[in-house]
């Protein structure tokens, strides 16, 4: 009882030393168990690595070529060594392991030198894990991984989830087959700060007012002393506000004939040719709305606007605005067109106008209520120059044409949002509206039907961007789309072929039109220029002056069912039958 053994017995000091022994032994072997980790980088992210493994048990050497970061790491259990001051990598790796190897080496540096990747290699034992978290060159050596037969794998952002839009919707992974998903990472992060295993306090190196957000990220990329840097933020700012003034170095007073514009969305399109297309025009934007706020401050800052927010209802509810543009995503379209045109606004929408009939028919019966309005849809090709042209020389033709539409469409991974049928609609009805609309805007008739045939129709999960479709007209023309999006990038976009009474026109990529046996005509070349300017221009010149839309609403109307109507043409094997709006 007493834990003196100078006490016991002879044959229980034997024991007792014995006992001794065993548990020394039996602790060198926990040692050895004990995985050995090498950090290379000793930054944010290396010294919070630090902290977990050795919260997870790890014995772990940090590397760094800032003697101060090393020493913030022996603060946290680790060993380290500074390449400044004249520490060898591999010589230090092989040290800390016994001449063994280290069982996995982490790196969280950045630089643009493959040698960490060899280093790393070389500290390792046989079969031994690199895990990159950080960013560095990769011309990897065959023999460092072939003679170890070591694993290497980078890491994706904060783990399983990342990127998937199912995970990010709302749906879990099922814990028994992935343990550490995103949410579940976080989770365990914040527990290990609650517990004080991991300790971020002694990594907060500078805090300045958010004012100074400019001078913080300045201290992060050029002052290697720093950290981590806190922000902070007023405390009597209003949370909740939604509108923010861009202020201007001298005031500008809006023209009252000008159209006053309002922009839903600002994405690039918007901000690369929307934005640009309004200012040429000549019309005043008050105000640009985005989900996030940073884009449309951004975007409100070079269209020269008077605010931004986060609410697009303030556009609508705003009286000064009479216009409003909408270039969200797909599935949000309908919606705010209708809450738009009830607001008593002009509305220009991209395409496309609607995603589904339900959509459309909303639509229908809104815009019924609205005469006055003005609503169209970015059917931009129409509008080209050379589209123009095309449909000038095929006025005066007495006989049905034949068009042949080649669209190289490029790839778009399947999980992009724009091939998701309940938010970008897929690639025909989002996209290759343009087409059917141009097609009908060359033949000046309406489709009538649509047949339509696209790759493994039967598998669900395709997408549905290799599409051919064949359109029939109310006069007995036909016009061949292939939407295709399995070509090169180095082949022209867009071809049109026009076969008219013994004549042909070809349109070669909005660069150049050319035509055979064509009386007074042969070749018409210009920049290439798809219309968006001229069709932007023309809907604000009939808002200010009145007059009719550019594009009726019937044809809207009809472009966008035969959109619908090909996707299930495709789908089923059959060919629907359209009846145009009257």
């Amino acid at each position: 009882r007493r834990h003196d053994s100078d006490l016991l017995c002879p044959q229980a000091r034997g024991l007792f030393k014995r006992s001794q022994v065993g548990l020394a032994h039996a602790a060198a072997r926990f040692r050895g168990a004990a995985w050995l980790v090498v950090v290379v980088g000793l930054g944010l992210l290396g010294l919070i690595s630090v902290q977990l493994l050795r919260a997870s048990g790890c014995q772990v050497l940090g590397i760094d070529v800032n003697p101060q970061r090393c020493e913030l790491a022996r603060s946290f259990g680790a060993e380290a060594v500074s390449i400044a001051e004249g520490a060898d990598p591999v010589q230090s790796g092989l040290a800390f392991s016994g001449g063994r190897g280290v069982d996995g080496v982490l790196i969280t540096a950045s630089a643009k030198k493959d040698s960490i990747m060899h280093q790393s290699a070389q500290m390792c034992r046989k079969r031994g894990r690199i895990i990159l978290v950080g960013v560095v060159d990769l011309s990897l050596q065959r023999a460092d991984f072939y003679e170890r037969e070591l694993s290497f794998q980078v890491s994706c952002a904060y783990g399983p989830g990342r990127y998937d839009p199912v995970y990010e919707g709302g749906q879990d992974y099922p814990q028994p087959y992935v343990p550490w998903t995103v949410g579940r990472n976080f989770r365990a992060l914040l527990e290990s700060m609650e517990s004080g295993q991991l300790d971020v306090a002694p990594l907060i190196t500078r805090s300045l007012p958010q004012a100074e957000a400019a001078d913080a990220y300045d201290a992060i990329v050029n002052d290697s002393s720093v950290l981590g840097v806190v922000m902070n933020y007023p405390q009597d700012r209003t949370p909740d506000q939604r509108v923010v003034a861009i202020p201007r170095t001298e005031a500008k007073t809006a023209d009252p004939a000008r159209p006053v514009v309002g922009v839903i969305g600002a994405g690039n399109f918007t901000k690369l040719m929307l934005l640009p297309a309004i200012k040429a025009a000549g019309a005043h934007v008050r105000s640009v709305a985005s989900a996030g706020g940073v884009s449309g401050l951004h975007a409100a800052r070079k269209s020269e606007a008077e605010t931004t927010t986060t609410d697009y209802r303030t556009i609508l509810s705003d009286e000064q605005i009479n216009t409003v543009f909408i270039t969200t995503r797909h599935s949000s379209h309908a919606r705010q067109v209708c809450e738009a045109l009830e607001a008593g606004k002009h509305v220009f929408v991209e395409k496309p106008l609607a995603i589904d009939r339900a959509q459309l028919q909303q639509v229908r019966e809104v815009y019924a209520r609205c005469s006055g309005q003005h609503l169209m849809v970015g059917f931009n090709r129409r509008f080209a120059p050379l589209a123009v042209e095309a449909a000038r020389l095929l006025k005066g033709r007495a006989q049905p044409v034949a068009l042949n539409l080649m669209i190289n469409a490029g790839e778009i991974p399947a999980n992009s949002w724009i091939q998701d049928p309940a938010v970008g609609g897929g690639r025909i009805v989002g996209e290759g509206c343009h087409f059917l609309d141009l097609a009908m805007f060359l033949v000046n008739q309406p489709v009538t039907s649509v047949q339509a045939i696209m790759f493994d129709r039967d598998r669900t999960e395709i997408p549905e961007d290799k599409m051919t479709m064949i359109l029939g007209f109310a006069d007995g023309s036909i016009a061949n789309v292939n939407y295709w999006a399995n070509g090169p990038k180095t082949y022209p976009k867009e071809q049109v072929e026009i076969f008219s009474e013994g004549r042909v026109l070809r349109l070669d990529n909005w660069r150049k039109l050319q035509g055979w046996s064509w009386p007074g005509f042969t070749r018409k070349t210009s920049r290439q220029d798809k219309g968006h300017r001229a069709e932007i221009a023309l809907f604000l010149e009939r808002v200010q002056q009145g007059g009719e839309q550019p594009i009726p609403f019937e044809q809207i109307d009809l472009i966008t069912e035969a959109s619908f109507a090909a996707v299930e043409s495709a789908r089923t094997g059959q060919r629907m039958h359209l009846t145009p709006e009257t």
